[in-house]
């Protein structure tokens, strides 16, 4: 079944060439492949497909998490970048500054030029 398969998040963006420029020049992800209306990125060993939609950023919840070794580093980086940190109150997780610490993990959120969730997570 499909436990044995590959699986490939897609992320929904409204404007290819300034979604591209985003996630390469601000996040530092590589273009793999490009097709139609979209392209592929590498981040360590997943690729990720952007492709053009209608319903870029629509989606409220995490598209796509990246896993870090040292999330206080990677954090001032994209601030430093101009991605600015986005601040929610949930359950089990304590807010300190821009991230938020819980049991065994520390994590941030930031969103795409699109509204898309993105976050960092670093665990213990």
């Amino acid at each position: 079944m499909l436990g044995k398969s590959d699986a490939t998040p897609m992320i929904a963006v409204s404007d290819v060439d300034r979604a591209r420029r985003f996630y390469e020049e601000t996040l530092g992800l590589k273009t793999k492949d490009e097709w139609g209306e979209g392209f592929t990125l590498e981040s360590g060993d997943t690729l990720v497909n952007v492709y053009r939609s209608e319903f870029a950023g629509t989606n409220k919840a995490t598209a796509l998490n990246f896993d870090v070794d040292d999330i206080e580093e990677e954090v001032a980086t994209l601030k430093d970048k101009g991605v600015f940190f986005e601040k929610y109150d949930l359950p089990g997780l304590e807010p300190r500054g821009d991230l938020y610490v819980g049991e065994g993990m520390k994590t941030a959120w930031f969103k795409d030029p699109d509204g898309n969730i993105l976050s960092l997570i670093e665990e213990a």
